[in-house]
């Protein structure tokens, strides 16, 4: 298996001189999302194009699903629970959605969509949590943060707990439950945040996401 490469944007971070080493070390075959998907949320955004942070736990279990993107799948992957639930309050928000479950279209306009883990087993979720991935998640909010104001869609506890003490005042933060089904219907539907947000970057004179890209 070829080591994957950082994306050269982000390359300088303290993550891939401190950490980043031993846990390539320790990438066993098979992993997910695989090693041409590994950075792909990195390397879809630039630093100083971020304008929303949106965070997952790791990539989906099942071969073939995860492309490396928090929530998002393969165009041919049936939507999971989650991302159905987001597709939903989508819906109910702003009238329309993606047409598959790829939300490479969300990345491609500044979101970034950051697991907190990077990497899974077949069949064994949370299998890479504790490796030290989410660093990596911390640090790059930090850098773009650098290039100004972030909004941060921090959906569940685990979200919460790894981002929200490095907002500042001029983010905007969005904080509800987790679009899963045992918790959507506790603050997640009827959150509104995709209309939030572009009301908060329209403010700003900046342009809005078209999230049914």
């Amino acid at each position: 298996m070829s080591a994957p490469q950082p994306p050269a944007a982000w390359a300088d971070l303290p993550f891939f001189r401190d950490r980043w080493p031993a846990i390539r070390d320790r990438l066993p075959e098979g992993f997910l999302p695989g090693p041409d998907r590994i950075f792909a949320a990195l390397e879809a955004v630039p630093p100083d194009a971020v304008r929303v942070v949106l965070l997952g736990q790791d990539p989906y279990p099942t071969p073939g699903h995860a492309n490396g993107l928090a929530f998002s799948v393969t165009p041919e992957t049936p939507l999971p629970r989650s991302l159905r639930n987001i597709f939903a309050e989508l819906g109910d928000d702003l009238g329309g959605t993606p047409a598959t479950g790829d939300l490479s279209g969300w990345a491609r306009q500044g979101v970034l969509l950051m697991n907190s883990a990077l990497s899974v087993m077949p069949g064994q979720a949370g299998a890479h949590a504790k490796w030290g991935w989410h660093h990596l998640a911390r640090e790059a909010v930090m850098r773009a943060q650098e290039a100004g104001s972030l909004a941060f869609l921090l959906w569940g506890n685990h979200a919460q707990k790894t981002l929200a003490d490095l907002a500042r005042p001029q983010d905007l933060v969005i904080a509800t439950a987790h679009p899963s089904p045992l918790s959507a219907r506790r603050g997640f539907f009827g959150s509104r945040p995709f209309s939030r947000i572009n009301a908060w970057l329209v403010d700003q004179g900046r342009p809005p996401i078209d999230w049914t890209a």
